[in-house]
């Protein structure tokens, strides 16, 4: 089932517009913001810095502009959407090359829409960006149910099949019978996802992350080469030391929420540290691996439309979801960049069909942002590669 049907197909154009008064209450919250102590001279060992946070939130009270960024924002092609009784927002940026492939781009957490902004042009227009008109895509970037302004979600059930479902109506809605899709994070999962459930329309999917430690025995990891061991074993100690927000999300969502949409800087700790730990960065924020404004315009984000329990919550979908991962007949393009969880070829190809791997020398997590012109050279040779 691919869930290409809805009895409310209207698509509406969508603007931002905050209130000035959600914009004022949250500097109003940052000039009080309530600290908690540290231990002299510690670091990044028990999470977030007190001096870190101090200094990036009065940035945020005293000289970050939202405004800039929503006037930014709305100059791109915005659109809402029912679909499975679901609001979903998404940006729609067709190519100016009439035969462009439709890709359907999908975020992460703590990531949004936004994460995508560097890859439009070059992506929709690659003639104007020094590329082959060739390559060019129509993108359609949704928010996945719970995210920005995919808000809010009144029923329990949203996860990766789910949501990759919505995805596929969505891309027959739009009249796009064969396309793409591309993600990273929960991008990854969900964009796999399309690919199983509407395989007969998707061509093929790429992405930047993938998960694959649960494809593989214990006998089978101690089996594999020194690179590989040593990728699996980085994997663990990331798990180990930096997992506790993934443990929390996936199982007292509702709980970490009440602290995030009750505290700004509660939130902008909960995903400055993301962008701290995950990207590869050796400077550290602010100005380090991504824009200091760009980060908290997505915090912004999240902070505006209330969605630290709601996005929360997609984990506790994921890990509570009764579907059985299947092998998805979709060819796979995998980027795998060297700060973030790194996959195993051979393990991967048990569970999809493997065509295109690349493995970068820099990059992290959030590659869009990061390594925006190679994660779109490769998207582009890995579609290159296939019938459209």
């Amino acid at each position: 089932m691919t869930g290409r049907t809805d009895s409310d197909n209207a698509i509406r154009p969508f603007r931002i517009d905050v209130a000035q008064a959600d914009l004022d209450d949250l500097r109003e919250r940052l000039s009080r913001v309530r600290l908690p102590d540290a231990i002299p001279g510690t670091g990044w060992e028990m999470g977030v810095p007190v001096e870190y946070l101090t200094e990036l939130a009065e940035y945020w009270r005293t000289t970050y502009d939202w405004r800039v960024w929503e006037r930014r924002l709305n100059e791109l092609p915005q659109f809402t959407t029912t679909i499975d009784g679901q609001n979903i927002h998404f940006l729609h940026v067709r190519s100016p090359e009439a035969d462009a492939t439709p890709l359907v781009l999908t975020h992460g957490w703590p990531g949004s829409f936004l994460e995508f902004l560097d890859v439009l042009g070059p992506l929709s227009d690659p003639r104007a960006h020094g590329g082959d008109p060739a390559d060019a895509f129509h993108l359609v970037i949704p928010s996945i149910p719970g995210f920005g302004f995919s808000n809010p979600v009144t029923e329990r059930g949203w996860d990766p099949t789910r949501v990759a479902g919505a995805w596929a109506q969505l891309m027959a809605r739009l009249g796009y019978d064969r396309y793409g899709a591309q993600g990273g994070d929960w991008g990854s999962i969900v964009s796999r996802a399309v690919g199983l459930v509407d395989a007969d329309h998707v061509i093929g999917v790429h992405v930047n992350f993938m998960e694959t430690a649960s494809f593989g025995t214990p006998e089978e990891v101690g089996g594999l080469g020194p690179d590989d061991k040593a990728r699996v074993e980085r994997n663990m100690q990331a798990q180990t030391d930096g997992g506790g927000y993934f443990t929390l999300q996936a199982t007292r969502p509702q709980t970490i929420g009440f602290a995030l949409a009750d505290s700004p800087a509660g939130q902008l700790a909960w995903i400055a540290e993301k962008f701290h730990e995950w990207t590869d960065n050796p400077k550290g924020l602010p100005g380090g691996a991504v824009d200091r404004d760009r980060v908290l315009t997505d915090v912004t984000l999240y902070w505006l439309t209330n969605s630290a329990a709601s996005s929360a919550r997609f984990y506790y979908e994921v890990t509570h979801s009764t579907a059985s991962p299947e092998r998805s007949p979709t060819p796979l393009g995998v980027a795998v960049f060297p700060h973030d969880v790194g996959p195993i070829r051979s393990f991967a190809e048990r569970a999809a069909h493997v065509v295109h791997w690349t493995e970068f020398d820099r990059g992290g997590h959030f590659a869009a942002m990061e390594q925006p012109e190679l994660l779109v050279g490769d998207i582009r040779a890995f579609f290159r590669e296939l019938p459209r």
